[in-house]
C-alpha cells in the first residue's frame, strides 16, 4: 500500500507542477526498448537537479554515470547556451543509446560524453588541469563513491554543489554488518563527507523510485 502511495504522490506532483514532455517521455522509451536498467532519476528527481543547477548558477556540470542521458538533459537544459556538461560513461552501449537521446532532446551541443572508466576519465581530467565544475552529479557503480568524492573534489571550487543519488539503498545504509560493497562503499562516501571540507546532509525520499535518497554537499 505505502509503495503505491508513494507512486501515486510522485505522479500527481508530476501532473500538477511538471511540464508535459514527450521528448523525455521518449527517451525513457528508447532507453527502455535498449535493453538499458531502469536506474535513471524519476521526472520529480530530475526536476530537482535542474533546480539545483539553476539555484548553483552553473555553468559547468560534471555527472558521473550516464546511462541513457535522461539525467543528463536535465542537467543540460537547466545551463545557459554557454554551458557544458562533462558526462562519463563506461558502457559503450549505453554511451551510444545517450548520445542518440541527447540529440532527440537538442542538448548534444553542450554535452560531453566520455567514454571510459570513471576513475581513469577523472584523473585525466585533473592532469589536464580542467577548469573547475560548479556542479556534480554522482550516480554510477555505489563501491566506488569514495573515490569518486575524492576525485570530483580536486575538480571543484569553493561553492561547488556534489550530489550523490542512491545513498538509502532502502535503508541498509544503517547495517553496519553488511557485507554488500554497494551499500558499504555508500557507507563509506558519507563517512568521507563527514571528514572533509564540505557542508553535507542526506535526505530521504521515497516515490515511484522506492525508498532511497540523496546525499547533497557544497565546498566549503
Amino acid at each position: 500500500m505505502e509503495t503505491k502511495l508513494w507512486a501515486d504522490v510522485d505522479r500527481f506532483f508530476e501532473d500538477t507542477m511538471l511540464p508535459k514532455d514527450p521528448i523525455l517521455n521518449a527517451v525513457l522509451k528508447n532507453s527502455n526498448e535498449a535493453g538499458l536498467p531502469a536506474h535513471n532519476v524519476s521526472p520529480c528527481q530530475g526536476q530537482l537537479l535542474q533546480i539545483l543547477t539553476k539555484m548553483a548558477q552553473a555553468s559547468r556540470v560534471l555527472e558521473i554515470g550516464t546511462l541513457g542521458g535522461y539525467s543528463t538533459i536535465w542537467l543540460a537544459r537547466s545551463l545557459p547556451e554557454s554551458g557544458t556538461v562533462v558526462t562519463i560513461e563506461v558502457v559503450k552501449h549505453h554511451a551510444t543509446v545517450a548520445r542518440g537521446n541527447l540529440k532527440l532532446a537538442g542538448v548534444l551541443d553542450r554535452v560531453q560524453l566520455l567514454e571510459g572508466d570513471a576513475k581513469a576519465v577523472l584523473t585525466k581530467l585533473i592532469e589536464h588541469k580542467t577548469d573547475p565544475f560548479d556542479l556534480v552529479f554522482i550516480d554510477a557503480d555505489k563501491p566506488s563513491n569514495p573515490v569518486y568524492l575524492d576525485l570530483a573534489l580536486q575538480l571543484a571550487r569553493s561553492g561547488t554543489i556534489i550530489i550523490s543519488d542512491n545513498v538509502v539503498r532502502k535503508g541498509e545504509v544503517v547495517d553496519i554488518e553488511t557485507t554488500d560493497p554497494k551499500v558499504k562503499g555508500v557507507q563509506m562516501y558519507c563517512k568521507k563527507l563527514q571528514s572533509t571540507e564540505l557542508l553535507s546532509t542526506g535526505i530521504q525520499t521515497v516515490g515511484i523510485k522506492g525508498y532511497d535518497g540523496f546525499a547533497i554537499s557544497i565546498v566549503l
